[in-house]
């Protein structure tokens, strides 16, 4: 699934190459990824006609603005990618792919198109003041660049995490935003701390290096353009991030700081890798209840 750095970097695209353009037509060929509305013919109803005033971003959530000057109030497209969603410019002469299930076609006559293998992505519409009281938007924790977004904040939100494995409350995405597999791992191994953590029992030391670490990788993750890794494209665009990974996917391999073997972990359900010796979890009553330090 598409991380911060990877959602922020396709958001930027959009928003460079299709603010400003006129909505002319739109075409859904699989309704199932609506949820609000639920048919097609109302989705095309609603924003056909109108101008993409620029994309913006929640946590892994696109946000299409959709403005109308005659109509007057402004309506939001949240979009989310879920495992295999991608976004890309499409031929105007032929813009369906097999696993095309949404087209916008633009007045200046290009086409974006919205690709999805497994059919996962979701597809919300929006008055804009409902945004605030819209329920996947509403549970996220700060952005993690945010001012909000203090290592006090931090530290308040694990502690209401208590005894969960750490790295299950990075990704449960109430605690900091963006947040998923690859970049808590990363994020984890640069903190040296363990992710079947308790996640209320670090120090005010450790909430530090964590707040400083996740900030670190993600903000590398961003300047490479994410990490390529299964389908993630940026559009036509790959990552890079990918190529400065520590532990995630290196199973086996030796940890770049010390030399040990990766391990892979299981933690909440998820593939988790970790350094034994940089992220040492020494003590019994370190571990988080009903966790496990099994690969």
């Amino acid at each position: 699934m598409p991380e911060l750095p990877e959602v922020e970097t396709i958001r930027r695209i959009l928003d460079e190459r299709f603010r400003g353009a006129r909505l002319v037509d739109l075409k859904v060929r699989c309704p199932r990824l609506l949820r609000r509305p639920e048919t097609p013919e109302d989705l095309a109803s609603a924003l056909v006609g109108r101008t993409l005033r620029g994309v913006d971003r929640r946590g892994k959530y696109l946000l299409f603005r959709w403005a109308d000057e005659a109509r007057g109030h402004e309506l939001v497209l949240v979009s989310h990618l879920r495992m295999e969603g991608r976004y890309r410019e499409a031929s105007p002469r032929d813009p369906w792919k097999k696993h095309t299930h949404l087209a916008f076609f633009f007045a200046d006559g290009r086409v974006l198109a919205y690709d999805d293998v497994r059919k996962f992505g979701t597809f919300d519409l929006l008055e804009e003041d409902e945004l605030s009281s819209f329920p996947p938007l509403q549970k996220l924790g700060p952005e993690p660049f945010a001012p909000e977004f203090t290592p006090q904040i931090l530290a308040e939100r694990l502690a209401r995490a208590g005894r969960r494995p750490l790295k299950s409350a990075l990704l449960a995405q109430d605690v900091v935003a963006g947040l998923g597999n690859i970049y808590a791992d990363e994020a984890l191994f640069r903190a040296r701390l363990h992710p079947l953590r308790p996640a209320g029992s670090l120090s005010s030391d450790e909430v530090a290096r964590l707040w400083a670490a996740v900030r670190e990788v993600l903000a590398d993750g961003l300047a490479a353009g994410g990490a390529s890794v299964r389908s993630y494209h940026a559009l036509e665009e790959a990552g890079k991030f990918q190529l400065r990974l520590s532990v995630y996917g290196r199973e086996g391999l030796p940890c770049p700081v010390c030399g040990t073997p990766v391990r892979k972990l299981r933690v909440g359900g998820r593939g988790t890798h970790v350094c034994p010796v940089c992220q040492p979890l020494s003590l019994s009553s370190e571990v988080a209840p009903g966790a496990s330090e099994r690969g």
